[in-house]
């Protein structure tokens, strides 16, 4: 009897955020699902999935959603891993406040990174102005952000810093002995880093891409904000859907699709990192490599 006490005085503290989590997370949740096998003609039916996994427009959706997350997140674990070498193993000036302004980088809204990549590389923006004030034309050469060429950059461009974040904790955890070992012998740069540094850093690299896969399956502002008209993804499928053809059966419809893909992938995320026992990839927001800018 004295055990039953402490069991329930702790279940009791547990109903609040076990109520909020139901009440704000489980409970809308339940809804779309529920939303989802409710016809508009009434009654309960798998009918409006066949209905969406017959169009044209779904199957182009999820394809394209597949190929850009896909692309965006082995263009982000490439760049990611090269900046991340350079910041931590090149000694360099600003190499410390380059590796800090990474964690701020993390906070930024994906929209703004699109809008800043608008008054670059826009039809109006700032290197095709630059072309047409030195050449005389009448428009410029860039013209890809309203493709998936443009989604694509804007995507690896924001996504690359949750890979260097995780590959910069790992990194500072690589003995500096080993690498000027490795040097003394004679292996060239490219040897080291294949044979020494990236042993060390493959959990991290393959959880960081886990992740970023995931956030690059529900992105929405990027796609929106680069106003690429031609690119529909399972999220503006779901935003067309609802709000512009008042179809939310499909909408949610949609919707769990998207939301079964995620969890799957967040699985696939956390398996790695269990077996990886986390280490630098679980910190998103870890300690900077002592080596950056020394």
């Amino acid at each position: 009897m004295p055990d039953t006490e402490p069991g329930r005085t702790k279940a009791l503290w547990a109903l609040p955020p076990v109520a909020a989590l139901t009440l704000v997370f489980l409970y809308p949740l339940a809804l779309v699902v529920w939303q989802s096998i409710t016809p508009e003609d009434g009654g309960h039916s798998t009918a409006p999935y066949t209905q969406v996994f017959a169009e044209a427009s779904f199957r182009d959706a999820l394809t394209t959603t597949v190929l850009i997350a896909v692309g965006a997140t082995v263009g982000a674990l490439l760049l990611g891993l090269a900046l991340s070498l350079v910041i931590a193993f090149v000694p360099f000036p600003g190499g410390k406040a380059l590796s800090r302004f990474i964690d701020i980088f993390l906070a930024f809204p994906s929209f703004l990174i699109t809008l800043a990549l608008l008054f670059l590389y826009g039809t109006v923006g700032m290197a095709n102005g630059l072309w047409t004030d030195v050449t005389g034309a009448a428009h410029g050469p860039l013209d890809f952000l309203h493709t998936p060429w443009g989604v694509l950059l804007a995507e690896v461009t924001y996504f690359t810093p949750f890979v260097m974040r995780p590959l910069l904790a790992a990194f500072s955890q690589v003995e500096t002995g080993q690498v000027e070992a490795a040097a003394s012998l004679g292996a060239r740069p490219w040897r080291i880093v294949r044979k020494v540094i990236l042993p060390e850093a493959l959990p991290s690299l393959a959880a960081g891409g886990a992740l970023v896969l995931v956030l690059c399956l529900n992105e929405f502002g990027i796609v929106l904000f680069t106003g690429a008209k031609d690119v529909v993804t399972l999220p503006m499928l779901v935003y067309t859907k609802a709000i512009l053809d008042g179809d939310y059966t499909g909408a949610c419809v949609v919707a769990v699709v998207n939301i079964a893909l995620s969890v799957a992938l967040y699985a696939l995320y956390r398996t790695v990192m269990s077996r990886t026992g986390g280490g630098g990839a679980g910190s998103l927001t870890g300690g900077a490599p002592h080596r950056a800018g020394a």
